[in-house]
């Protein structure tokens, strides 16, 4: 499926602006060297959210996105990953990170909010990048400052293509869902591909069902055994291909799936956030992930850079990446997609692009 992508800063104007401890953590040693690149004169850091830095997911999207950047603009570089997951574990790694003068500090998920409120005034001479959040004081009410940006995604959109996309290749039989926290985006993820999957059976002649028990969210992102379990048992139901949008739980949703697919059984995972292809590969090249609702987690993080370096941070907005700006979609490779079925959804994609499919992202009448 083919995604020019197309830098953020370009697409500032038109995009939706909604606002104006314990033990020493793990770190990265700082990075340098971006090819024959001048020096950019800020440090960029980063603190993880739960889970590791190869997450195959938030974190690694984002700091994907920042490797990129040194790539092309030579800044230093490192993440720290805090002890917990508390706010005043993640201030203080935002805290050291300014203290050895990484003052561009890019923190991917909602959990950062109250912290990036209370550092995005402490630390006025600082940039911040939240991204999928927007700070607050804890009453929810979005107050992004000058020195501060907020990037959220269209789950809705990405879910939905993948919707399409998988019941375009399994024709029939059962589909599922596995979630890790009940939160916005996992939810839209949820949302979308129910819409996709129900589009395709009204429009494209499949047949895929989704039970009300085949859709749970199991609560964390980082219990693999969990998600093993759950799709387990979905698998033991019936259900011929989970889309497993949950960090670590996801990680052991697709280890069933390549379990069962070496002793004989035909199921598939649809991965989530990044391109998990490789994940799923059991046999030479051979995967059991169908596809992945992709958010351009590493663009984001990587224009944000840019953008300082060239003077153009947008402080004191709020970005929504969506289809239109080619924020979310699948990935550019889909090695199990067929052409007609990769055709058939870029037609779908076109056509959310000109708005003439809207995605909900409520729930209305859809399962959790």
């Amino acid at each position: 499926m083919k995604k020019g992508v197309i830098s953020l800063i370009s697409l500032a104007l038109s995009v939706t602006m909604l606002a104006g401890c314990g033990d020493k953590p793990a770190s990265e040693p700082s990075g340098g060297a971006g090819g024959d690149a001048p020096k950019a004169n800020f440090k960029v850091g980063m603190v993880t959210d739960a889970g590791t830095i190869d997450d195959k997911s938030f974190n690694q999207g984002t700091y994907e996105g920042i490797e990129k950047a040194n790539k092309d603009f030579n800044m230093e570089y490192k993440y720290l990953k805090p002890a917990g997951t508390t706010e005043a574990d993640y201030s203080k790694e935002i805290g050291n990170l300014y203290d050895a003068g990484y003052k561009f500090i890019v923190t991917p998920g909602f959990k950062f909010e109250t912290a990036v409120f209370k550092a995005q005034d402490k630390y006025k001479d600082a940039k911040f990048v939240i991204i999928d959040g927007t700070p607050h004081s804890g009453d929810s009410n979005p107050v992004v400052k000058e020195n501060t940006v907020s990037i959220f995604f269209a789950e809705q959109e990405s879910g939905f293509l993948a919707g399409v996309a998988t019941a375009l290749h399994v024709k029939d039989g059962q589909a599922g869902f596995i979630g890790g926290m009940e939160i916005p985006p996992v939810q839209k993820f949820n949302w979308g591909f129910q819409q996709g999957v129900a589009y395709a059976n009204e429009n494209l002649g499949t047949k895929l069902v989704i039970n009300k028990e085949n859709v749970v969210y199991q609560g964390s992102f980082d219990d693999v055994a969990a998600g093993s379990q759950l799709a387990a048992q979905m698998y033991d139901r019936g259900v011929n291909v989970i889309f497993a949008a949950a960090g670590g739980v996801g990680v052991g949703a697709i280890n069933e799936a390549k379990t069962r697919v070496q002793n004989g059984s035909e199921v598939w995972i649809v991965g989530v956030d990044v391109d998990q292809y490789q994940d799923g590969v059991y046999e030479g090249d051979k995967s059991v992930v169908l596809t992945s609702a992709v958010k351009k987690i590493d663009h984001a993080a990587y224009d944000m850079i840019k953008a300082e370096t060239e003077g153009k941070f947008p402080g004191g907005q709020t970005l929504t990446l969506d289809a239109t700006n080619d924020g979310v979609g699948l990935p550019e490779n889909n090695p199990n997609l067929s052409e007609d079925v990769l055709k058939q959804v870029d037609e779908v994609f076109g056509k959310i692009k000109a708005g003439e499919i809207k995605v909900a992202a409520e729930q209305g009448d859809l399962i959790k």
